[in-house]
């Protein structure tokens, strides 16, 4: 049996996301319909000096958010943060609206 290699593309699909800097937890509190909430404890550290974080509720349970992460909503209504340098590399901007 020979051995075989394949090259895959990622398909293309649109997510919505918002980027959480550290003052905008109430605002994705509302879109993500209470799926994702503001931590009402600072807890600062290396590598989130402002001590701001959300909570992000999951099927594998809790993911923590940080200053900076964008809050993905995913084609399934699922939410999960992402680094922005790597949010940056996948996706693109197609359409911006205003959300209250």
């Amino acid at each position: 049996m020979m051995n075989k290699v394949a090259k895959y593309r990622k398909r293309p699909l649109e997510v919505e996301a918002v980027q959480y800097d550290g003052k905008n937890g109430h605002y994705i509190n509302l879109w993500s319909n209470g799926k994702v909430i503001s931590s009402p404890v600072l807890e600062p550290g290396e590598d989130n000096p402002s001590g701001n974080y959300v909570q992000i509720h999951t099927l594998e349970g809790i993911i923590i958010g940080n200053p900076g992460d964008y809050i993905i909503k995913g084609t399934s209504g699922e939410f999960y943060p992402c680094k922005k340098d790597i949010f940056n590399d996948v996706y693109e901007l197609v359409l911006l609206e205003e959300y209250y």
